[in-house]
């Protein structure tokens, strides 16, 4: 029989997860059910799997991004990828909050509810830096403790230093250049050994997650829900694949079905920084993108593109302000789309940081930030969709990148090249 790929096994653990969540999900409260199977073994499976992959993130993002920038052995290209490459980010999340203002004005989620629907709740949500403490804070004072603390636009500025040096000093420092193609080899390596448990750890996520919201708990907020993942939709068929048959004359259901293995982790995990060394190792593998231009491109996507997140914040906005009661202004639609943008750089890649980010547009336009409550309960879910769509915009990016430096990419379906990490 043909040996089964790391996609089959991934979705069959994804599918697996769901049916298995929902058969638990009446019998949660059962103790053996809630203390054992997802309190335990369910908890163990998936943290285990995500911490695995969250080792890897900063040695991966800095080792990569200075053999990447070092690699192209002229700073004036390296200036020139990093330009389009902002402009890129900053552009889609821009177009993804204005599908999202549409798209809740034209449904209009929020209609029916009022702030007594609100639960109060305990949870506290740190509130966002301000833009130009965010600035300020891309240079670090010790860039060792920002490895510690996973400060990751501080690791990406230390790395990009450190390759632009390695550029000017060029042979005088072979030897060091040598030992981080190294560690990102060893780097690399221990990836694909931690992804052959991958199948796993996406049935224990998936399972635990399934198990704990069930069909009921999502049914109050179905409509914002589906209005989310709308725009999110739109967002990716249009914008993304637009896009990259515009430049990249790439048939986007060629790309979707290359791109399957990291889009599952991606949604399993809920964490654009967790699902990076997949991402990275796809692009340069089934894409054929270089690894100059993808060791630069995706972990600086991984960092700044939030375009997923920007659609739930644009949507959420509209929903809470329903709630309220209160009249958005076209002032306020801009402030929203000015701050969401902003905020998107600099903001951490981990599951529910989106929250965290709402918080700061809530705050730019008045609205409070207790409406953060109603939605909290089927965050999860939509973290999980928005964090494939913000993937699917960092490989996009990465294929457009690429194709205006003149890199040979592989656009065809041929014989899949399985990422080597089975």
């Amino acid at each position: 029989m043909k040996k089964m790929t790391l996609t089959t096994k991934i979705f069959i653990g994804l599918i697996s997860g769901i049916i298995v969540g929902l058969i638990l999900y009446p019998m949660r409260d059962v103790p053996f059910v809630e203390d054992y199977i997802i309190g335990f073994f369910l908890k163990l499976g998936g943290s285990v799997f995500i911490n695995a992959i969250k080792m890897l993130v900063v040695p991966l993002v800095f080792v990569s991004l200075t053999v990447g920038s070092s690699a192209m052995g002229d700073i004036k290209k390296l200036g020139r990828i990093g330009a389009k490459t902002l402009g890129f980010y900053l552009f889609t999340t821009a177009v993804a909050i204005v599908i999202a203002l549409i798209f809740a004005n034209i449904i209009d989620p929020g209609a029916g509810l009022s702030s007594d629907s609100i639960e109060k709740t305990t949870k506290t949500i740190k509130a966002s830096k301000p833009f130009v403490d965010v600035l300020i804070d891309i240079i670090p004072s010790n860039p060792i403790a920002s490895m510690a603390e996973g400060n990751m636009l501080q690791i990406i500025f230390f790395a990009l230093l450190t390759g632009m040096g390695l550029t000017v000093l060029g042979d005088r420092v072979s030897k060091i250049r040598e030992g981080f193609n190294q560690a990102n080899d060893l780097v690399l390596e221990m990836l694909n050994l931690i992804m052959k448990v991958a199948p796993f750890g996406v049935f224990c996520l998936i399972t635990k997650t399934f198990s704990s919201l069930g069909y009921s708990a999502m049914m109050p907020l179905l409509k914002y829900m589906l209005t989310v993942v709308g725009a999110l939709f739109i967002h990716g068929l249009l914008t993304y694949q637009g896009l990259l048959l515009a430049v990249v004359k790439m048939n986007p259901m060629t790309f979707l079905k290359k791109f399957l293995p990291a889009i599952s982790v991606a949604f399993s995990t809920a964490s654009s920084g967790a699902t990076l060394p997949v991402t990275l190792e796809t692009v340069q593998e089934k894409f054929g993108v270089s690894k100059i231009i993808s060791s630069f491109t995706i972990p600086l996507g991984a960092t700044i593109n939030m375009d997923g997140t920007a659609i739930m914040q644009g949507v959420a906005v509209v929903f809470i302000a329903a709630v309220y009661g209160v009249d958005l202004t076209m002032g306020d639609y801009l402030a929203v789309i000015l701050t969401a943008t902003l905020a998107s750089i600099g903001t951490a890649a981990v599951p529910g940081v989106g929250l965290i980010m709402l918080s700061m547009v809530l705050t730019q336009v008045g609205l409070p930030i207790e409406g953060i409550a109603l939605i909290m309960g089927v965050d999860r879910i939509l973290d999980m969709t928005r964090t494939a769509v913000n993937i699917i915009g960092d490989a996009v990016c990465t294929l457009i990148i690429a194709k205006t430096e003149g890199e040979e990419l592989d656009l065809t379906l041929k014989k899949e090249v399985e990422v080597e990490i089975v």
